[in-house]
């Protein structure tokens, strides 16, 4: 599955400002739609290195309306990128499916309101905040130290009370993560198979694609992010969250014609 990012920021590192107004929002949706979008991730604060918090009444200000008109104008399922239990709340009750949490519920209050919405809920793995994270981040074995973090984050879901069948994992490539980590979680992204449990990649546009070639900047990172998202689904994960839709949707159309 395809999942489009629509980011209602002005400092997201790829697509900051381009969505700002509503009106605009939805029309890029809709195009990422006809493109072949499956679903249509919203998020209202950026979760970039160093990117500054986000109040909760603004957060809500730039998600809801656009998630209101996007539920009444589309049959798309509706994600709401957010850490905030209040605006987990007030986003699916305007439309949205499902919970796609960068903190894993950890926030005061998340796993119960995540629990009484009854959505999917995807957990991400992070290292620290946005704030903090790509300050030497360091691990013992990476991928194993993520599936730790995983068995604790499943484990205290269905304490709250969250079916298992809910839970989507994200290993959240770029979170608290050098270029060696992330290419580690990449080759070794099937290992996290053994949940049994879906698993999401995003790896669209970020620095490790950039570094990879030559300080790329965001705009020139196309073609790597749906390699990259090709390895991801060719290693196991089942939802791939991508700026570029077509690109990637011609990619996995082709390799679904050869597998």
């Amino acid at each position: 599955m395809i999942m489009g990012v629509l980011n209602i920021t002005p400092d997201s590192f790829s697509d900051g400002g381009q969505h700002f107004d509503t009106a605009d929002a939805i029309i890029s949706a809709k195009q990422m739609i006809i493109q072949g979008a499956d679903i249509i991730d919203i998020g209202g604060e950026s979760t970039r290195p160093g990117a500054q918090a986000v109040s909760t009444s603004d957060e809500i200000d730039r998600v809801i309306p656009v998630i209101e008109a996007l539920y009444r104008s589309t049959d798309i399922p509706i994600s709401v990128d957010t850490s905030k239990p209040e605006v987990m709340e007030l986003a699916v009750k305007a439309g949205a499916s499902m919970i796609n949490d960068v903190c894993a519920l950890s926030a005061d209050g998340a796993l119960e309101v995540a629990a009484m919405l009854n959505v999917d809920v995807c957990l991400m793995h992070m290292q620290g905040s946005p704030r903090t994270m790509q300050q030497d981040p360091t691990y013992g074995d990476v991928v194993d130290d993520i599936k730790d973090f995983f068995s604790k984050r499943i484990e205290a879901c269905i304490g709250a009370g969250i079916a298992e069948d809910k839970i989507i994992l994200d290993p959240g490539f770029g979170f608290g993560k050098t270029l060696n980590h992330n290419l580690e979680i990449l080759k070794r992204f099937d290992e996290f198979r053994s949940f049994g449990l879906p698993l999401l990649a995003g790896l669209s546009r970020k620095s490790m694609i950039g570094t990879l070639l030559d300080d790329r900047n965001v705009d020139g990172r196309v073609v790597g992010s749906v390699t990259g998202a090709i390895i991801a689904v060719q290693n196991g994960a089942d939802i791939v969250r991508v700026h570029d839709v077509l690109e990637t949707k011609d990619a996995l159309t082709i390799l679904g014609g050869v597998s």
